[in-house]
C-alpha cells in the first residue's frame, strides 16, 4: 500500500486500462480515411477527361480533401489545389454520372 491506499497492482490496472488502445469507430471520418484516395491525375485517366474537368467535377463533393492552399489575394496568386478524392466517392459520382 502507498501513502494515499492505492495498492502498486491497482494503479497499475488504472494505468493499463487508461492507455489501452480503444476500437477504431466506423464513423464517416474513419472509413473515409481507411479507403485508397485517387489523385486529380488517377481519375481524369480512369474517366479519359482532362485534369481540369476532374478537378471541376470533384472539388465540391463533400468528403473530398483538399489539401492545396488559399493563394494570396493580394498578389493575385491562382489557388494552388492538391484534391484526394476517396474510392466512395469516386464510385458515387460515376453512379450519379450514369443515371442523371
Amino acid at each position: 500500500m502507498s501513502r494515499n491506499g492505492v495498492s502498486l497492482e491497482g494503479k497499475q490496472a488504472w494505468m493499463r486500462e487508461k492507455h489501452a488502445p480503444t476500437a477504431v469507430s466506423s464513423s464517416p471520418a474513419s472509413v473515409t480515411l481507411e479507403q485508397h484516395h485517387y489523385s486529380v491525375a488517377e481519375v481524369a485517366a480512369i474517366l479519359n477527361c482532362s485534369q481540369d474537368k476532374a478537378r471541376k467535377i470533384f472539388e465540391n463533393e463533400p468528403e473530398v480533401i483538399d489539401l492545396g492552399g488559399d493563394g494570396s489575394p493580394h498578389k493575385r496568386r491562382r489557388r494552388y489545389r492538391v484534391l484526394r478524392i476517396p474510392a466512395s466517392v469516386f464510385e458515387r459520382v460515376c453512379r450519379r454520372m450514369r443515371n442523371p
